[in-house]
């Protein structure tokens, strides 16, 4: 199957925004290289803001831009982007509920060398926490795009976080796309996996290998993770006989506490995520993701558990 880099895909998506909006211009933190922002400014360099290592000041700088009838896509790693400047981004930006849209590159474990202080585990409960804000994770690089394209559509904050993977092509540029609605990766009838990011691929890798012991596991993606469409995730959950929730994030304030939390459900259920625990450094994503219970085959065993299965 094919596999594109996410992050390549937005930096060609915000090039596609530049020529379709005029107000659209963008700001970095001396990470335009991993970021991609840098293909940007190759093109429209005087729309292109470098603030170097000053997030906090980014942040501010982006709130005013957008006052000022611009919208400004701010990037940086999703770790800096949403902790270091959660007050900026609460105080000038969710408050007056300014166009400002915010993209947490490498994000979850994904910068898998270089330790726990770049590993984003909780970036999505603190954007969830905020008023206003809208929060998105696409699973491939053709979602991100229409990602992209939607974000510069919605009047407001939208925090969007792209893993560092380089990940499968499931989508196309085909499938129709709006905020809130989810998409069904596979059918199946005994259990249904909630997930977004990169583990979508691995819920699909392992509903295929489940199939091979008699279980039938349907994939849902959630790209949308907040506004959460209960109407949508409800739709999938009726005569299963469990719920998983796989994502690259804390259990605490993630996907698994979104669904639980909206739904009073009594289907037997477990989640796949990080504990609560900090990330660490690995040799390579695979290690790290096995070192986390956060592969197929942590989704396979899960699955068996639920329908006492071995």
């Amino acid at each position: 199957m094919e596999k594109k880099s996410l992050r390549d895909a937005y930096g060609n998506a915000l090039i596609e925004l530049g020529s379709n909006y005029p107000s659209v211009v963008v700001l970095d933190a001396d990470l335009s290289l991993s970021t991609k922002t840098h293909l940007f400014e190759e093109v429209y360099p005087d729309r292109f803001f470098e603030m170097g290592i000053a997030e906090q000041n980014m942040m501010g700088c982006a709130a005013g831009l957008a006052i000022g009838g611009y919208i400004p896509f701010v990037n940086t790693f999703a770790v800096f982007a949403t902790g270091r400047c959660y007050d900026q981004i609460r105080q000038s930006i969710c408050i007056p509920k300014l166009n400002v849209k915010i993209c947490g590159s490498s994000a979850g474990l994904s910068d898998y060398g270089d330790g726990s202080t770049h590993q984003a585990i909780d970036d999505i409960a603190l954007m969830r926490a905020l008023p206003n804000m809208t929060v998105l994770e696409p699973c491939d690089a053709n979602e991100v795009v229409m990602m992209v394209r939607e974000m510069v559509k919605i009047q407001g904050p939208v925090y969007m976080r792209v893993s560092r993977e380089v990940l499968p092509v499931y989508t196309t540029m085909d499938d129709a796309y709006s905020l809130g609605s989810t998409k069904t990766m596979c059918e199946g009838n005994d259990l249904v996996m909630f997930a977004h990011g990169s583990m979508v691929m691995r819920a699909i890798r392992a509903a295929g290998e489940l199939v091979k012991s008699g279980i039938s596991m349907r994939v849902v993606n959630v790209g949308t993770i907040k506004p959460l469409s209960i109407a949508e995730i409800a739709k999938h959950i009726d005569s299963v006989k469990g719920i998983l929730v796989a994502e690259e994030h804390s259990y605490i304030g993630g996907l698994c506490e979104a669904i639980m939390g909206s739904l009073s459900i009594n289907i037997p259920h477990e989640f796949i995520a990080v504990k609560d625990q900090f990330g660490t450094s690995a040799r390579n994503i695979e290690d790290l993701m096995e070192a986390y219970d956060l592969t197929e085959q942590s989704i396979i065993k899960s699955a068996k558990r639920l329908m006492n299965t071995k």
